[in-house]
């Protein structure tokens, strides 16, 4: 997104799209991930909008599709590229659990790690109390 926004800003937005039309798949990884800029989602759209019907663009998410107004800024820009997007597009749903969170409820359980006695406690840097001193 950052080289097509260059692109844009030096009037070459329509070569650089172009130039990633030569890939027959283009994978939009973690897509939702992060609210994006009007500047992002309007580059983005237009490379949506360049491959709808064209190219492939598969894409993961980890918001449903109802969420990405939080994504984008402008609604009316979220429906059109949820409409490209969606149009003629096979949607794997995935309601798991997150294989990194399971990940380390499991090494949790084989290794607990130091008990809680030998945590750092909270007041460390804080000077003691008058009480304390004592």
């Amino acid at each position: 997104m950052q080289r097509l926004q260059v692109a844009r800003r030096e009037l070459a937005l329509e070569s650089a799209i172009n130039r990633l039309d030569r890939f027959d798949l283009l994978i939009l990884e973690d897509f939702a991930y992060v609210s994006k800029d009007q500047a992002e989602t309007s580059v983005l759209f237009e490379l949506i909008s360049a491959r709808y019907e064209r190219r492939s663009v598969p894409l993961t998410a980890n918001q449903p599709f109802g969420e990405w107004t939080k994504v984008f800024p402008d609604p009316a820009m979220t429906v059109a590229a949820v409409d490209r997007l969606v149009h003629h597009s096979t949607i794997f749903e995935l309601n798991v659990e997150s294989y990194r969170r399971r990940t380390a409820l499991q090494r949790k359980q084989q290794d607990p790690g130091r008990p809680a006695s030998f945590a750092t406690p909270n007041n460390v840097g804080v000077p003691p109390r008058a009480e304390e001193q004592q």
